[in-house]
This record gives C-alpha cells, structure tokens and sequence, in this order.
C-alpha cells in the first residue's frame, strides 16, 4: 500500500503506548512558556533553538537536554498541563491505552513535592479519562545513575500514591549503571506487589537484559534491542514471551543504530519476540506512536499484517488486568475489519 493509505489505516487503529517518559513529550513552546513563567534560565530564546539542539551524539547528550528540560515544571498547573498536552496527542493519534513513566527525582532537584507532580497528573487523566474514555497506567520511574538508596526512598516516599502506580520502572544512564546495582529496589517494589519493568540492552549489552529478568525478576524490559548478540537470549524471549517496550526514533536519534533501515524491530518479530513500538521522549526525537509505525513502514517496508501484530501485542504486553486487554484486543480485530 502506498504511504497515504498506510497513514489513513494506521490512524483508524487503536493502539496501546507502552513506553512513554511524560518528560519526554515536554514541546518546545511549553518548555519556553513555563521558564518564562517560572523564572528558569535556558540557553534557548526560540522554538527553533530548541530544536536545533536535538542533534544527539548518545544517550547522555540527550539526558543532559532532558533535565534541563524537566527543570522548568515547578507547580501543579504545569504538571496539569505537561500531561494533558500527551494526552490529546493520544486523542488525535487513536492511543487508547497509555502507561507513562512519572520520574519523582528529577524533579526533586527543584524542591517539588511529589504531591504537586501527582495533584497535576491525576487532574490530566482524570479530564481525559471522563472525556473521551482515555485509558491510562502510571508507572513509577526511578533513576539509576543516583544511588539505590535515592531509590528505595523515593519508593518509599509514593506509598502514599501507591493507587496511582502500577508498576516501577528503571531508567537514566543504563552504561555505567547495570542492573545488578538495584536488587534491593526491586525486591522491596515486589513486596508491594508493583508490577517490574526496566530499561535494559539499549545502550548497554545484552548481558543486563538477562540480569534484569533473573535477578530483579521484571516482566516486560523497556528497549531490548541489544538481545540480538545473544541467540539464546532471543529464544528465550520469545518462548516466554516476554515483552520488549522498543522505541525505534529513539533508538536511531540516539545512535543505538545509525539508521532506521538497520533497525532489527522486524527481525525480532519474525524470531517470535514479543515487541512493542512506542515513542520514548516523543517531543526531542522526531515523532509520537503514529510517527513511529510510519517510519518503520518507510524504512523498512512495514506491512499491515506485522502492524498489526505490532497492535496486538501492545494490548497483550500492558500491565491492564486480562479482560480489559481482551476487550481492546477486540476493540483493535473489528477495525481491522472494518478497514
């Protein structure tokens, strides 16, 4: 099919978002309003020096972008409306289900409390939930290049929101800061029966994906795409079905791979993984879900029978409870039907 028609089918999808740093959906016009708002020095002064600044040569060099970035939310209305402004992007994408990564220690730089970043956030979904039927699951994301202990007591400290969080998460530097490092964290996110994710075998190698399914006993692993340098590892995967959160713009914005063309997405479908596609920090790499499934349909002649598996997985992989997975799984075969 043609680029146009792939872009009308896909629109007419519903479709799950997996992996989504809220930070990360932060445009160039609200980072520029609330610095202005909040007093925040940027060494940008137009929409356009923002953007030229999104020429990253690794993942540091966009983390040290990204936490500027995250250092203009101060008050509760910002939260409101850094949530609200994804969620209409969910809106206009047909992204019925999201589960968003909400990282409490960037933030805690700046003083705020995570009962202002939560009061912001749960007023977003509730609005979206209430006005268009938006489907949404926060995860808790915690930092790995601060130490555990940091962790353990930003954990501790969202007991008190423990109704708004499904799952922790893992996330930051993954070079220099392996998995192995945060056993405690997870052991203690177990007892309080959170669903375990982790970022793994993005920049790192494909040694940390084992180490986060064996020792820190998560059940989906955000990237993944470094399994490919172990063969058994894939196999593995794939007999477990376990699901990898892949963000394809992200990982050629970052040089995980020098161009979409080499991206091994596909490769891992046809080998029986289980793999997502979503956009990781949509606003500094190019594009949201829809531009994602776009890309790979450009740049490696993605069909509509491997989107669709793509779809389906991304209902199947989610941390919703089993009958409302089967409900969007059915929601996603009638439009496929019907178009």
């Amino acid at each position: 099919m043609n680029d146009d028609t792939f872009a009308r089918w896909l629109c007419a999808m519903p479709k799950a978002e997996l992996h989504l740093h809220i930070d990360g959906s932060l445009q160039p016009e609200r980072l520029l309003q609330l610095a202005r708002k909040n007093g925040v020095s940027l060494p940008y002064t137009s929409i356009e020096a923002v953007e030229a600044a999104y020429d990253f040569a690794d993942l540091q060099s966009f983390l040290d972008l990204y936490y500027l970035g995250a250092s203009v939310l101060r008050e509760e209305e910002d939260f409101y409306h850094l949530m609200m402004d994804y969620l209409l992007r969910c809106k206009a994408q047909n992204i019925v289900h999201a589960e968003i990564m909400v990282e409490p220690q960037t933030y805690a730089a700046q003083g705020v409390a995570m009962a202002t970043i939560m009061a912001g956030f749960r007023r977003a979904i509730d609005e979206a939930r209430a006005g268009w039927g938006q489907s949404v699951l926060l995860i808790l994301s915690l930092l790995r290049h601060l130490p555990e202990d940091d962790a353990l007591a930003t954990l501790a400290a969202a007991d008190a929101f423990r109704e708004d969080f499904v799952a922790i998460g893992l996330a930051s530097s993954e070079r220099d800061f392996p998995p192995e490092g945060f056993a405690r964290l997870y052991a203690a996110a177990r007892e309080r029966e959170y669903a375990l994710t982790a970022h793994a075998g993005e920049e790192g190698p494909a040694a940390n994906l084992r180490t986060a399914l064996d020792l820190l006993g998560v059940q989906r692993i955000d990237h993944g795409v470094r399994c490919v340098d172990d063969p058994a590892l894939v196999a593995e995967l794939a007999r477990r079905q376990v699901p990898l959160t892949v963000c394809p713009l992200s990982n050629v914005r970052l040089c995980v791979f020098e161009s979409m063309a080499q991206h091994n997405i596909l490769q891992l479908l046809e080998a029986g993984v289980m793999v997502t596609v979503n956009s990781d920090d949509p606003a500094y790499f190019g594009g949201y879900l829809n531009e994602n499934f776009l890309a790979l349909a450009q740049h490696l002649d993605l069909g509509r029978e491997q989107a669709k598996t793509l779809l389906h997985n991304s209902f199947a992989a989610s941390f919703l409870p089993a009958r409302e997975q089967q409900r969007l799984r059915e929601q996603l075969t009638q439009a496929c039907a019907a178009h």
